[in-house]
């Protein structure tokens, strides 16, 4: 399926390690020609970490996808009555952002940008990145998994030995996946071997 002229948000939580596997797949979506609306949390707005600074971030995502980062919440809630989406993708999605996306919590421009889409019944992607998703955020996951309209990118475990709770998705296969959700199917399978450099053998 192609994704010329499809009208995809694009949200980035605070899982900071994972940027620089997100940013290739923000270039990607562009060479498909697809239309990308980026919205960031509070959290990449506004901290620095060893990954770099957040106003950095900002101007990377905004240089790839030639438009302005949504960054608060009244700009983010037009994106459900005035200013649909195809399709939503959270990439990076945190275990803290996961378990409040499963519990209906809106705090975030990111969780608003898809509360949007969800009223509009239109797909959402979300691509894991946590250290919990095994442990005490499992509920919230298996919560989402069997949600209406809620599409994984496939994922797998980074570092088992080590971080036995933690899932990652494979951000390799974020374009796959958001073709399939505009279809409203999952990309298959769901769980699958993720393996990372940092890997315990």
């Amino acid at each position: 399926m192609s994704l010329q002229g499809k009208r995809i948000g694009f949200g980035l939580t605070g899982s900071h390690c994972t940027y620089d596997q997100v940013y290739p797949q923000l270039e990607r979506l562009m060479k498909e020609e697809a239309e990308v609306v980026p919205i960031v949390s509070y959290t990449v707005r506004n901290t620095n970490t060893k990954f770099g600074k957040a106003e950095e971030h900002i101007e990377k995502i905004e240089s790839i996808t030639g438009k302005r980062v949504i960054s608060t919440m009244p700009e983010a809630e037009p994106l459900g009555p005035a200013s649909p989406l195809d399709c939503m993708v959270i990439a990076p999605l945190t275990g803290n952002s996961l378990s409040k996306l499963a519990n209906a919590l809106t705090d975030s421009p990111v969780l608003m940008a898809a509360k949007a889409t969800m009223r509009n019944q239109n797909p959402i992607v979300l691509g894991i990145s946590t250290n919990d998703a095994l442990g005490l955020n499992g509920v919230n996951l298996m919560r989402l998994m069997a949600s209406k309209f809620i599409y994984f990118i496939p994922y797998g475990q980074d570092n088992p030995h080590e971080k036995p709770n933690s899932l990652v998705a494979n951000m390799d296969l974020l374009s796959e996946t958001v073709q399939s959700a505009l279809q409203f199917k999952q990309l298959q399978p769901i769980i699958i071997p993720h393996i990372d450099e940092n890997m315990v053998k």
